[in-house]
């Protein structure tokens, strides 16, 4: 198993602003160093014919044509509008 020291946790503890006590530490450590395991495990594996992916599925960008359609009108789009004032929504203000 690959060693993650405590000193290691501690540190990418802090640097992600998380206390942590020496119990979780010490735990950390352990699931940490499980982890680098089984990904080193990967490395053994022979992937010299197996294609890069980026996703299991064979999946793509299904786009819409861009086509113009008739969209509402101003005074359609105000005509539920609870304060309207020259053709534009009304809002409060936010700023001073």
């Amino acid at each position: 198993m690959a060693e993650i020291s405590k000193e290691q946790v501690k540190h990418v503890a802090n640097l992600a602003r998380l206390a942590v006590t020496e119990e979780e530490v010490e735990k950390f450590s352990e699931q940490l160093g499980s982890i680098i395991t089984f990904a080193e495990q990967l490395n053994e594996l022979d992937t010299d014919n197996v294609e890069p992916t980026t996703h299991v599925l064979d999946l793509k960008n299904v786009m819409r044509k861009d086509e113009s359609k008739q969209w509402l009108t101003q005074e359609e789009a105000l005509k539920n509008a609870p304060d309207k004032k020259d053709g534009q929504f009304r809002v409060p203000s936010i700023l001073e």
